[in-house]
């Protein structure tokens, strides 16, 4: 009795859009390998939405929206699936106390908050307001005035022009360009960006003054507490292809 093999070229890739069963939200086109085993798909999505490998289950739909198939064999290699591109691949977490569940990762609601009683605040001697409370009581008006020009000056002693940085928790990375005060956007100090890919809102120049120069829409002027200075390189666009 003849033998049939399943053949895949080694360079066949698919790209799918990936939904999950618990994060309404989460929504991403993910290119896959078919050569890819269902257990390493599952491993690839496991860094993505946060469901892990033993508690994941997977369905594939076409794009009518109808069920082609669901992927319970882990060991099957995804092209034996018959997937094409467009086709949406869906997670479905099976575990009830998993990460995703309860919806608390889209609803920052339901995450439990520090909080310090007003008297309690009062009590510390720690505080910024008992710093600027004494501040305030030496010089008044000049004290108040000079904190304002100061404002994050403290935070900019180690970002210098040049250095290579990450924005808002790391989602933006590029270099920085301006550190200085900017009194068109505010008082005190801000730190000058221009992000490796277009995701800012001007070329460096804000309001009439020119800071810096760069393409249009990478440059960005944020505070020194968003920014983070380090070896940062720039992202590999392909990165989320690796197998």
């Amino acid at each position: 009795m003849a033998t049939t093999r399943f053949q895949i070229d080694s360079d066949d890739s698919v790209l799918l859009h990936v939904t999950h069963s618990n994060i309404k939200s989460f929504s991403a086109d993910v290119r896959f390998s078919l050569q890819m085993s269902v257990e390493a798909v599952k491993e690839k999505l496991w860094k993505k939405c946060g469901t892990t490998v033993n508690s994941m289950a997977l369905e594939l739909y076409d794009d009518t929206g109808s069920k082609v198939a669901a992927l319970s064999d882990d060991t099957r290699p995804l092209g034996f699936f018959s997937p094409l591109d467009g086709f949406r691949l869906h997670v479905i977490d099976l575990d009830p106390s998993s990460v995703t569940s309860g919806g608390w990762l889209e609803d920052t609601s339901l995450v439990e908050k520090y909080t310090i009683s007003e008297e309690a605040y009062a009590k510390r001697n720690d505080s910024f307001r008992k710093f600027k409370e004494k501040v305030v009581s030496q010089n008044p008006a000049a004290s108040e005035t000079k904190m304002r020009e100061n404002y994050m000056e403290d935070l900019c002693v180690n970002i210098k022009v040049s250095d290579r940085c990450q924005v808002e928790a790391g989602e933006k990375r590029g270099v920085v360009k301006y550190v200085g005060r900017a009194e068109s956007l505010g008082p005190g100090y801000w730190v000058g960006v221009q992000y490796d890919e277009p995701l800012g809102k001007h070329d460096g120049m804000v309001k009439g003054t020119r800071y810096f120069e760069c393409p249009p829409l990478h440059g960005s002027m944020v505070r020194p507490d968003k920014v983070k200075v380090g070896d940062y390189p720039e992202r590999d666009p392909f990165e989320d292809d690796e197998i």
